[in-house]
């Protein structure tokens, strides 16, 4: 599958980019409701584009993305080489 990418213009924009096992996303999506819903997505904060995704620092991690090895701290690309 390839990482379906998505980006809403707000303010700052709204960034995801969601693999088959889970989600990078910017600080607008909450980590409790993944926790919820049961979905797996690492948070990073700061972002405008999906380059900056991939270099930032994890912020946030819900339990099944946790369950996949990802952890506050690693980056969103070794989140999105998890999540595939």
């Amino acid at each position: 599958m390839k990482a379906k990418m998505i980006r809403y213009e707000l303010e700052k924009p709204l960034l995801i980019i969601k693999e088959k096992q889970g989600m990078l996303a910017c600080a607008y999506i909450n980590v409790e409701t993944c926790n919820k819903t049961n979905e797996a997505c690492a948070i990073v904060s700061g972002v405008s584009s999906y380059e900056d995704m991939m270099s930032a620092k994890i912020i946030a991690v819900s339990n099944k993305a946790l369950n996949l090895g990802v952890n506050v701290g690693d980056t969103g690309m070794s989140a999105i080489n998890r999540f595939k």
